[in-house]
């Protein structure tokens, strides 16, 4: 799985991004054989002017699916990067278990 972390609108520091790895690597820990790619977008909309406006949009890559575009507005960076996260991985499960009930459809694992 690669993770690909971009700020826009902000400096993006190591306490940030170490956050966001973990999170993300927590998230789709049982579920890794199944992403190729995994697109973190952290912005800040309003810039200095606050607000309701810092954005994390999460992008999976499934193996053989559609992607699953998950995006979370919150005017807290971290709780904003919790919620998307917690969304991601609830999504993916949802979507995995559909897979799964479904035989005709082929569910490739990416070693």
């Amino acid at each position: 799985m690669r993770l690909d972390i971009q700020a826009r609108g902000f400096t993006l520091t190591n306490g940030i991004l170490n956050y966001t790895k973990q999170r993300m690597q927590f998230a789709l820990l049982r579920s890794d054989n199944y992403i190729t790619r995994v697109r973190v977008r952290l912005a800040d909309i309003n810039g200095p002017r606050g607000g309701v406006d810092k954005r994390c949009q999460i992008e999976l890559a499934v193996a053989g699916h559609s992607n699953i575009l998950i995006e979370d507005t919150e005017a807290d960076l971290y709780f904003a990067i919790d919620r998307a996260c917690e969304r991601c991985m609830r999504t993916l499960a949802r979507r995995l278990e559909r897979l799964r009930e479904h035989p005709h459809e082929i569910m490739p694992t990416v070693q």
